[in-house]
């Protein structure tokens, strides 16, 4: 660092130490030796004030270096060093200051945030060849009952199934569940995630426990507030107009003497109510088909048939919506299913195929099956508009619908007789395709 207040104060010494030295060798020459004695008494006393005023110096320099090194900067600049000979290391020193003081503050909130969420987290970092607890946040802790240790090996005298689980993959990526017995209790069941990541010449794991049955609750929790406001929503469009009618019904017979306009009034009233009566009747014996879904009646039914027969009832309205149906099932096998409630499934996926084409000028629908891992599966897909990124978490929720007619309830009601018969049903969405998949076991 270039200082020149220090360079011209060096400088200015130097000179006032020449001076009289070469003053001491003309006196030693002209042999005036106590002269020249006391001359270079005076040198020595010059030099060594050079001497100190460098180490102060140089000193200052090294100390001050030496407390950035350490993160330490907790001693105060002296007022004097911030505007003379300091000036520029005075600046890096705060400035360093002033960044130390961000990542702090950085520091406690990322701390903050992990401590406040409700997934149990450890982060790991790696030191030589061993791991050391970098990080446990408060749920972990809780969860399992461990206190904050600082090691790896130490963690394991308290979860060895999950440590022990963990070092059996090397410390990899994975994501599965895993049984964790806590203390004296039985065993729970934890989704563990993990991820590794590297910064510089630092290694960190991460590992992320959730309680399945936590889990679980909060989805439930989610479907049931999701659910409550569509079924408020359809109270409330059809018992607020009934209640605002009603008051006007009330309203008009508590006159003396009703005109003939008056009666029109109840007549379109009255007709209202029934219609928005029976928009709720309708509304409930839906909800009633979801929630008293008969148990399925198995029998071994052959795929063919099972096709045939749905095909007979929905091959007119694909000749009247001009569709092409590539059919490609063609199995000789049969399966255990409720067949009434398979066609059901299979022609609300196509009536949903259907309604995806009508704004297609080339319209095609594709059935397919086929057999894997032991698995059934039939793959019902067309080449319509598909389905929009917004509403994709919300296909099978009951009554929902971006139909202007539909009533929200044939995918729910696919999805729940596929669960009964054991097996599941998902989609698949890109640009050219949407495809309904259906698995049996």
């Amino acid at each position: 660092m270039k200082n020149w207040k220090f360079y011209n104060a060096l400088f200015i010494r130097v000179v006032f130490v020449m001076i009289p030295f070469f003053f001491c060798v003309f006196l030693i020459h002209k042999t005036l030796y106590y002269n020249a004695i006391l001359v270079g008494f005076f040198v020595l006393l010059l030099l060594s004030e050079m001497y100190f005023y460098i180490k102060n110096q140089s000193s200052f320099y090294d100390k001050t270096l030496l407390s950035i090194l350490q993160n330490d900067f907790s001693t105060n600049f002296p007022e004097e060093h911030k505007k003379e000979n300091f000036k520029t290391l005075y600046l890096l020193y705060n400035k360093l200051k002033v960044q130390q003081q961000e990542q702090t503050s950085k520091d406690l909130i990322y701390k903050s945030i992990l401590n406040n969420i409700d997934t149990g987290t450890l982060i790991l970092e790696k030191e030589n060849e061993d791991w050391k607890i970098f990080l446990m946040n408060d749920c972990f802790s809780k969860l399992f009952k461990v206190p904050k240790v600082s090691h790896w090996n130490y963690l394991k005298n308290y979860l060895p199934s999950l440590c022990d689980e963990i070092e059996n993959v090397g410390f990899a990526e994975l994501k599965s569940a895993i049984s964790i017995k806590i203390e004296d209790q039985d065993l729970q069941t934890f989704m563990l995630q993990t991820s590794y990541t590297k910064t510089y010449d630092k290694e960190y794991f991460i590992i992320l426990l959730d309680s399945i049955q936590r889990v679980i609750e909060k989805k439930e929790k989610e479907a049931w507030i999701n659910l409550m406001k569509i079924i408020s929503h359809e109270l409330m469009n059809s018992l607020t107009p009934i209640r605002a009618l009603s008051q006007n019904l009330l309203q008009i017979v508590d006159q003396e003497q009703l005109e003939e306009d008056d009666f029109e009034d109840i007549k379109s009233s009255i007709s209202t109510i029934i219609n928005r009566s029976d928009h709720l009747q309708v509304f409930v014996e839906n909800y009633r088909k979801l929630a008293m879904l008969p148990t399925p009646t198995k029998k071994m039914t052959p795929i063919n048939t099972l096709f045939e027969d749905c095909m007979r009832i929905m091959s007119p309205i694909l000749k009247a919506e001009n569709i092409e149906l590539i059919n490609e099932i063609n199995s000789s096998r049969s399966i255990l299913i409720d067949k009434n409630q398979m066609e059901q499934v299979i022609i609300n996926l196509i009536t949903n195929s259907i309604y995806a084409l009508k704004e297609k000028n080339e319209k095609k629908m594709f059935l397919s099956s086929y057999t894997e891992n032991n698995r059934f599966f039939i793959r019902i897909s067309d080449n319509g508009k598909g389905i929009d990124e917004e509403i994709r978490d919300k296909v099978f929720l009951p009554f929902f619908t971006t139909r202007k007619d539909g009533a929200g309830i044939g995918l729910t009601l696919s999805k729940n007789i596929i669960e009964a018969h054991g097996g599941y049903l998902s989609y698949q969405t890109d640009e050219d395709k949407t495809s309904f998949v259906i698995c049996l076991i």
